[in-house]
């Protein structure tokens, strides 16, 4: 296992507010950053935002703004998740800065020998910033927007993806380039095998009203926003000025994209043929999610459904709507919001079980010393340790936290089996019970420190157990008291 890996998200439109199908990519890849952290793993975590779109331009005029003052302010809504959802990113990107603009600039030239003009009509969606055939519409609709295409003829540069189809499919067959979960994977080898066409990469500059990165050597086109917008990844780890960070953070590291469905067809084909032809090394996994649906429709701010993160996040906690997504929201399917869900899992699983399960342990343990040398539970913490691993592996956030919460009700059990409060006169017993139950509790807070991190903190803190090696567990003296209550009841 390669010890350095570079997790990515996808970069977000800015042509409005950030909604929770946002919230939830950037959550699962910090969720990701976070773990191979704790694995001894060095870890660099990129976000960022899309700013060269067609569509932040119309949206500017639609607010009267000019597009740079528009992009300057709506970025902050995006890059101030970061805080508000507890997320670590080490890096954040926005396509107006110097570093990709030469980054892009620096792609296209590498890509060049398979870059053409020609003339091209096609029916073009704003929303995707992508052509599309009469046969992908949905009643004349784009699938994803829901929106009439516009009908576009211009002169514009092409790339050659049709050169490229026998070695993605080489490279997606073999799993060079893992796609997860299999489905997206059948899906994508279901495109390629239906027959790859070239693809348009450049825009008429005066369509764009001038906005985004022109094509080297012709100012007269604009780079289209998907080429540009995904060379983000090597852009923000010095592609065109940093080689020596290049080369450890790409060429040297693993690589894995975080990003929706909508956009997977850009990430699984079009940006690895785009590295094919620059001799570059392919990603090593792309996971796909699933999106949150609001009344069983996308939530997307185009189709007006949306719910404020940071809305849910102030009123809740992040740890707590961090968990929410998580647990309630499939990580390979889609998953529908509802306020009244989120409480019912914050009193269910929040409240009455890890709560709870640390209020009676803090009180059984009160009135004791002793120390963590015995476990009644090292099976059924080891099962469990075991099934958690191999679902992060996969990205199976939901499956994990399952597992975490089937040890907390085996605590829970074993409590009411051993009923420790009636051995008053019975220390030893006692001392060996509580002791299984703290080793419980400490597993738990490290294997949901991921997930819910200052959950996790607390927990360790109520336990003495903060900033402790597990291997020194064992040789720690406690001597517990009550605290405050962990997920009171809403």
């Amino acid at each position: 296992m390669n010890k350095r890996v570079l997790i990515t998200t996808a970069i977000d439109y800015i042509n409005g507010q950030p909604h929770l199908g946002h919230a939830l990519e950037k959550i699962q890849a910090d969720v990701l950053a976070r773990y191979f952290r704790q694995q001894g793993r060095e870890v660099y975590f990129l976000s960022g935002t899309d700013e060269n779109s067609l569509k932040n331009v119309q949206t500017a005029e639609k607010v009267g703004k000019p597009i740079l003052d528009f992009v300057n302010e709506y970025y902050l809504k995006f890059y101030n998740l970061k805080k508000e959802l507890n997320l670590s990113y080490d890096d954040f990107i926005r396509t107006t800065e110097p570093r990709h603009i030469s980054g892009v600039t620096k792609l296209w030239q590498a890509c060049k020998k398979d870059i053409y003009m020609k003339e091209y009509t096609g029916l073009y969606c704003v929303g995707c910033e992508a052509f599309y055939t009469e046969d992908e519409l949905i009643d004349g609709l784009c699938p994803e927007h829901k929106i009439k295409p516009e009908l576009i003829t211009e002169n514009n540069y092409f790339f050659k993806l049709s050169e490229y189809q026998d070695r993605l499919d080489k490279a997606l067959t073999d799993k060079q380039y893992l796609i997860i979960p299999d489905s997206r994977l059948s899906e994508t080898l279901s495109f390629v095998h239906s027959g790859l066409k070239d693809i348009c990469v450049s825009r008429l500059a005066s369509r764009s009203k001038g906005w985004g990165i022109k094509v080297p050597d012709d100012l007269g086109q604009t780079i289209w926003v998907w080429f540009d917008a995904l060379s983000n990844y090597i852009n923000a780890i010095g592609y065109s000025e940093d080689q020596e960070k290049f080369k450890k953070w790409w060429q040297e590291s693993e690589v894995i994209h975080v990003v929706g469905k909508g956009v997977s067809r850009f990430h699984a084909v079009y940006w690895p043929a785009m590295l094919l032809s620059a001799g570059l090394k392919l990603p090593d996994k792309l996971f796909v999610h699933g999106y949150i649906t609001t009344e069983g429709e996308k939530m997307s701010k185009s189709l007006g459904k949306t719910v404020d993160p940071v809305e849910m996040a102030q009123k809740y906690g992040s740890d707590v709507l961090r968990y929410y997504l998580l647990r309630e929201i499939p990580a390979y399917e889609d998953g529908d919001f509802s306020e009244a869900r989120l409480k019912e899992r914050y009193n269910t699983d929040l409240a009455n079980g890890l709560g709870n399960l640390l209020a009676r342990v803090l009180a059984l343990a009160e009135s004791h010393e002793f120390s963590l040398k015995e476990n009644d539970l090292e099976k059924e913490i080891q099962q469990t340790e075991k099934q958690y691993h191999q679902y992060m592996s996969v990205f199976r956030f939901n499956e994990a936290l399952n597992e975490i919460w089937r040890l907390i009700s085996k605590a829970d059990e074993y409590i009411s089996l051993e009923k420790p409060w009636e051995k008053k006169d019975e220390s030893e017993k006692i001392i060996k019970n509580l002791s299984s139950l703290i080793w419980v509790l400490g597993k738990v807070a490290y294997m949901l420190n991921p997930f819910m991190p200052k959950t996790s903190d607390l927990v360790l803190r109520s336990l003495q157990l903060i900033n402790q090696p597990m291997e020194k567990w064992p040789n720690l003296k406690l001597s517990l008291k009550k605290e405050g209550i962990l997920f009171p009841r809403i």
